[in-house]
């Protein structure tokens, strides 16, 4: 609470001060200012931890950051602190409402604040005398005066006004509102006397009204010369409009040069008619207005696009081969279908024909193979990256009704090119996403659609655009997320990964002596041996393509580098036994055989993402209510697979001198390892159901024997996808046989020696043919025939 003492003849008042800058508040008055000032700012603390009340005094000079007594004027106002808030940069902002006058007795402190004894000004109470009365009709006319030639001020306020007798209820309310200066405020707030505020308000007020009057004089005289302005715009528009009909202006030449562009062309006659009349509006435009820029910018893009087609020398089949074999090892399959297709091209002389669409895991190759076609078939070349594109102005661009609009990335790539034939990618085709904007697949279509591209209309431009010329390859990871109606415009080109061997070479031919130059290693220096980068391959990358084994020597040459820069070294050789100082202890490590056969232990294969994978499928059986328990983080479509091969084994129990009943007295658990990582699908069929006829008859399975295939009720094996990466991943982990479906047994033919070396691959169509090559009858588990007899 503020500190306050009686002296006999009037009470003495205690208050931390805030001493303003630029602004005076009076009684009534609600308003708020920022506070940077230790002082300031010490004040209002002080004041929150009273009664929320501090003295706000104008400072004479607002430069001054310091001020001491001499400084502040002696007469303000007590206000109440109604809300803080901190702002940025150590300021406060105060929102306060004033109380009542005081007038400063003396400065009890000047520091951590300034702190003074006040006395109150009393407000004078009762009927007002004839000459008070006198000069309130003056200023409440006054007021009314200011208030008719203020068109600011709602006229309302007038009556409001006319209802306040209390002379100094009417100037602290009315003073907090007026533009009135520092000096004018202070002075209107330091009069005492009742009648000498009266008239002080009276001949503020007459000054305002007469400035305002001079401001309305001054607004007049401008609206007078801006129309003045307009009006000499209107004529020299008419002038315009007459000297071409005099054939006399020398404003036609923007126009004349872009006719004379635009005919050059050679665009159809429908076409050039409407660009020539977007043309002959820069005559009709003032060149000042936005519109006339708007039409300018036009122009200038569908002028700087390429129009014509030039017939070029034919493609060389053989050049083309040897391009794609400099710039990429392997891919056998893959480089011959663009060479089928390239000759194709050749034969019919015709740009028409399918999509290609390279789908395969990240880093093997898709769009380095693109830039390989176009540098083949010596074309520019092109990409647009569909990877989060989620609306469709993006593809076809904006309408030019909208500001800043501009065309989409097809015709903007078309220019970047400066062709009509370029070699296009459309890289990562399958994440074209969509929402309330459009469909960007839709956009799509029409670009990619043979009979329909040689018309393709840009938002933008607004004119057919022929892209049959062009040669769109798109790329993709899946296609399972691709549109339906994309993927049946477009020829998928599957690029699978890359065994072991390949990565080898293509580490050792291409990536190797690219990021020695890259890294600026001198020649010679640095030496990384065959077996330094199988070890790299095999435990320090996991992928399908070569991206990571990428980073992996770039990560060891850097390291080189650093050593060859600090140690002077010559030369530096890298084997597997000192890989690990480069590259840490090993990342990955491929499952092993085990060490003996073993019952309900089943090698299964899989395919992931980064290529293929083994899997330990273990079942075990335990007396119990006939409960089947799956873990591992099995999805559905595997525990459907699991059930389906349970349900198998009760059809043939008998054959196997099983239980007829063992699904109502034995509780059957199947177990996947690494139950952290999410596994689906039905490739694991048969695997699973092996193991659990091994759990079941107490027969081991043999250990070097791997599987895949998915199962039915009847006993069949089905096909399944990604063959190549699981018998590479058979072959890693050293298994000698792997059982596959019947129906794959095509599949083989079109995989690489490589993958198949070393293993006795076996084609099954029934369950029966599995469980008798995966099960070692002679060595039955002694458990079980002790328990079976």
């Amino acid at each position: 609470m503020s500190e306050k003492t009686n002296t006999g003849f009037e009470i003495v008042e205690t208050f931390p001060v805030i001493p303003l800058r630029n602004i005076v508040v009076f009684p009534q008055m609600v308003t708020h200012f920022d506070v940077g000032r230790e002082i300031s700012i010490a004040a209002i603390e002080q004041a929150e931890l009273e009664d929320s009340r501090i003295l706000l005094l104008t400072q004479k000079d607002y430069k001054n950051m310091e001020p001491n007594a001499d400084d502040i004027y002696d007469i303000g106002t007590v206000a109440v602190i109604r809300q803080m808030l901190k702002l940025p940069q150590g300021l406060t902002r105060v929102l306060v409402e004033g109380e009542y006058r005081v007038k400063v007795k003396n400065f009890e402190q000047m520091e951590p604040y300034i702190k003074a004894n006040v006395t109150r000004i009393p407000e004078k109470d009762g009927e007002l005398s004839v000459t008070e009365e006198a000069g309130m009709r003056l200023v409440k006319d006054d007021l009314e005066n200011y208030i008719h030639a203020n068109t600011k001020i709602n006229p309302v306020a007038v009556d409001m006004i006319q209802g306040i007798n209390n002379p100094d209820n009417l100037i602290d309310m009315v003073a907090s509102y007026l533009p009135l200066s520092i000096e004018d405020s202070q002075k209107l707030l330091s009069k005492i006397e009742r009648y000498d505020r009266i008239i002080c308000f009276h001949e503020i007020l007459q000054r305002e009204i007469e400035l305002l009057g001079i401001e309305n004089k001054i607004n007049e005289r401008v609206k007078k010369q801006m129309g003045e302005v307009q009006r000499e715009y209107y004529l020299r528009e008419q002038l315009k409009a007459i000297r071409q009909e005099l054939g006399d202006d020398d404003d036609e030449k923007d126009a004349d040069n872009y006719s004379e562009k635009i005919k050059a062309l050679g665009l159809e006659e429908e076409s050039e008619k409407k660009l020539l009349k977007e043309a002959d509006k820069l005559n009709k435009i003032h060149p000042s207005s936005a519109e006339y820029g708007v039409l300018l910018n036009y122009l200038d893009w569908v002028i700087s696009l390429p129009w014509k087609y030039e017939e070029k020398e034919l493609t060389d089949i053989n050049r083309a081969e040897e391009i794609l074999d400099e710039d990429h090892y392997g891919l056998k399959d893959v480089k011959k279908r663009i060479l089928e297709f390239l000759a194709v091209r050749r034969l019919t002389d015709s740009p028409k024909g399918p999509i290609l669409c390279l789908v395969g895991p990240p880093g093997v190759g898709k769009t380095s193979i693109v830039r390989s076609i176009a540098r083949a078939l010596d074309k520019k070349f092109v990409s647009m990256r569909l990877g989060g594109v989620t609306d469709e102005a993006q593809i076809r661009g904006h309408r030019r009704t909208y500001i800043g609009a501009l065309p989409g990335a097809v015709i903007n790539n078309m220019k970047k090119a400066g062709t009509v034939d370029p070699v296009f990618l459309l890289d990562e085709i399958d994440k074209v996403g969509n929402n309330y904007r459009g469909d960007p697949a839709s956009g799509l279509l029409e670009v990619l659609d043979p009979e329909q591209n040689s018309s393709f209309t840009d938002h933008y431009i607004d004119l057919p655009y022929d892209l049959s010329h062009v040669l769109f390859v798109t790329t993709a990871n899946t296609i399972s997320t691709i549109p339906r109606p994309l993927l049946d415009r477009m020829e998928v080109i599957k690029i699978e990964g890359y065994t072991p061997h390949e990565k080898f070479v293509i580490a050792t031919d291409y990536l190797l002596p690219k990021q020695i130059k890259e890294n600026g290693i001198p020649k010679d220096t640095v030496e990384i041996s065959d077996n330094a980068l199988r070890d790299i391959i095999d435990y320090y990358t996991r992928e399908s393509g070569v991206r990571n084994l990428e980073r992996e020597i770039q990560k060891i040459l850097r390291k080189c580098a650093l050593q060859i820069v600090t140690e002077k070294k010559e030369k530096i050789r890298i084997n597997a036994g000192n890989l690990d100082k480069y590259l840490g202890p090993k990342r990955y490590i491929y499952d092993v055989l085990e060490d003996k056969d073993q019952v309900g232990v089943v090698t299964g294969l899989a395919w992931t993402e980064v290529g293929g994978t083994t899997l330990t499928i273990e079942a075990n059986c335990m007396p119990g209510k006939g409960k089947i328990q799956l873990t591992g983080k099995l999805g559905d479509v595997m525990k459907e697979s699991a059930a389906a091969g349970i349900s198998y084994i009760r059809s043939i129990a008998k054959e196997y001198d099983i239980d007829e009943e063992f699904y109502t007295n034995t509780d059957i658990h199947i177990h996947i390892p690494e139950g952290a990582m999410p596994k689906d699908g039905p490739s694991a069929g048969i695997t699973m159901a092996t193991a659990v006829l091994s759990a079941l008859t107490g027969i081991p399975v043999k250990k070097d024997i791997a599987m895949t295939g998915e199962i039915t009720l009847r006993g069949r094996v089905l096909p399944i996808g990604g063959l190549k990466e699981k018998l590479l991943a058979a072959q890693r982990m050293g298994c000698k046989t792997v059982l596959i479906p019947k129906e794959n047994e095509p599949d083989l033919q079109e995989i690489e020696a490589a993958a198949k070396a070393k293993l006795n691959i076996i084609a099954v169509s029934d369950v029966h043919e599995v469980f008798d090559l995966a099960l070692d009858k002679t060595k039955k588990s002694k458990k079980t025939k002790k328990d079976k007899k």
